[in-house]
């Protein structure tokens, strides 16, 4: 029995092993017809090219370009070319301008100068410091020195100097407004006096703006109209717009180099605060000696152009008046 089971298992075998040749047979004539018939050389004779390595590095080349072209950030437009020349260009000084007075460049410290609340101009607190002097040794009422009007004795006459100012659409005076307006809470009231101030030309109203669209206060969040009104108090020669420009760009955008820019820009007005991060960005190795070591004399060139004998004494004055007070707590 086992004898029989063995033959018919060998002769099965042999008849599958037949019947797979002439499949195979049957689908190599059929190759061999199809090569024949499109005029390509038959199977057994094709001979597989070897590729060089010049040609791999070729193909690895356009490989790494089609990448490049696929995942390429899009480039800069005209309009955005003649924006950023525009926003890079080296104002001639700050926003603040010169003292009306002295005609020394204002200093960028707000507690340096003083606002007359009787015409809305700003003065330097030296050339303040100098008309009491002139009025104490002379016997003189203190009068303002633009518009010599009487000095104001309250709240009142203060709030009644800056309701003619408005009446008269100074932009300062409206500044001042919204100012109030925002301490108080009133941020729609804030945003329509900030708006106004804007278009009659007052560059910290372009700025308290940007604040304004940041933060969602009176008005609604919008990030492109922050970034906008931020460039256009930058553009005007306001540093701290121009130093928040190079923080958003660093720290928001990672553009390094355009937060290096703003930062030299305005430490070539003065600003101590940009000169300082400057210092952090040379010390990271983000912007180089020469351009570190220019922008350093460019700082103080400007520090110094705002320098006077009677800023200096006022300046010595309130801080003896400071140690005074620390001493008696």
């Amino acid at each position: 029995m086992l004898y029989l089971f063995l033959c018919r298992l060998f002769r099965r075998s042999s008849a599958t092993s037949d019947s797979n040749d002439d499949e195979m047979s049957t689908v190599t004539e059929a190759a061999d017809t199809s090569c024949s018939f499109y005029g390509t050389p038959e199977v057994d004779n094709v001979k597989f090219k070897r590729i060089t390595t010049k040609e791999q590095e070729e193909r690895d080349w356009a490989a790494e370009v089609s990448d490049e072209i696929m995942y390429r950030q899009p480039e800069s437009t005209d309009a955005e070319l003649q924006r950023d020349e525009v926003l890079f260009r080296q104002p001639e000084s700050t926003h603040l301008g010169d003292c009306p007075i002295c005609f020394l460049p204002l200093e960028i410290d707000p507690y340096k100068s003083t606002l007359q609340s009787c015409c809305s101009k700003v003065i330097c607190k030296g050339c303040r410091r100098a008309n009491k002097l002139r009025g104490v040794n002379k016997n003189l009422h203190h009068t303002c020195l633009m518009c010599r009007q009487p000095k104001p004795r309250s709240d009142k006459e203060v709030n009644m100097y800056s309701m003619k100012r408005v009446a008269a659409n100074d932009p300062v005076a409206i500044q001042e407004r919204g100012k109030k307006h925002y301490y108080d809470g009133h941020y729609r009231g804030a945003f329509e006096y900030f708006t106004k101030a804007a278009e009659l030309g007052d560059v910290d109203s372009i700025y308290l703006l940007s604040l304004l669209y940041r933060d969602g206060r009176g008005v609604e969040k919008n990030e492109d109209k922050e970034w906008y009104q931020l460039e256009e108090a930058a553009i005007a020669g306001h540093v701290v717009a121009r130093f928040t420009l190079a923080h958003n760009e660093k720290e928001r955008c990672g553009r390094t180099d355009r937060a290096v820019k703003h930062l030299i820009i305005a430490v070539n007005l003065g600003c101590d605060y940009s000169m300082e991060a400057l210092k952090q960005c040379h010390t990271n190795g983000e912007v180089d000696d020469d351009k570190f070591t220019a922008a350093l004399h460019a700082h103080q060139t400007a520090v110094d152009a705002m320098k006077s004998p009677q800023r200096e004494e006022q300046a010595n004055f309130e801080r003896s008046l400071e140690e005074w007070f620390c001493a008696d707590k």
